[in-house]
């Protein structure tokens, strides 16, 4: 059986180290060490985020589609959360650069989103998931 999610994640994490090099380079060459460091923690969240909800969406597939829902609509509440609760909790320290964080988790979410889109795109998800013998 097919599971675009778990195959979307495996795709996503090939460029993560790619990712996290220009984000810290460009945060490094626009404001320093700290800006670098807050560019590539944001990268890094996105990411996690990124894979952690391909893996529970493929998970909850393989139940019901009422569990696909419930989990894509939590998933992206706590997904949110968490990229918040790391702001604040970063913002803490002298050396982090709340911009630096905010100007990469966008652009990274952006294109992660359109990556998405792409690469689903001419599927049926739910034609491609199966239900059957699990209860």
């Amino acid at each position: 059986m097919v599971e675009p999610e778990r195959e979307l994640a495996r795709k996503v994490l090939r460029y993560v180290p790619l990712t996290l090099a220009v984000a810290f380079s460009l945060g490094m060459l626009v404001g320093g060490a700290g800006a670098g460091s807050s560019a590539a923690i944001g990268v890094a969240v996105v990411t996690v985020n990124s894979v952690a909800s391909a893996l529970s969406i493929a998970w909850a597939a393989g139940v019901s589609p009422a569990v696909v829902f419930a989990v894509a609509m939590g998933g992206f509440f706590l997904r949110m959360t968490v990229i918040v609760i790391v702001l604040v909790g970063l913002n803490r320290l002298s050396w982090f650069s709340p911009m630096s964080f905010a100007l990469s988790v966008v652009p990274v979410t952006i294109v992660l989103l359109v990556y998405e889109a792409r690469t689903l795109s001419g599927r049926m998800q739910v034609d491609l998931w199966s239900f059957e013998g699990r209860r």
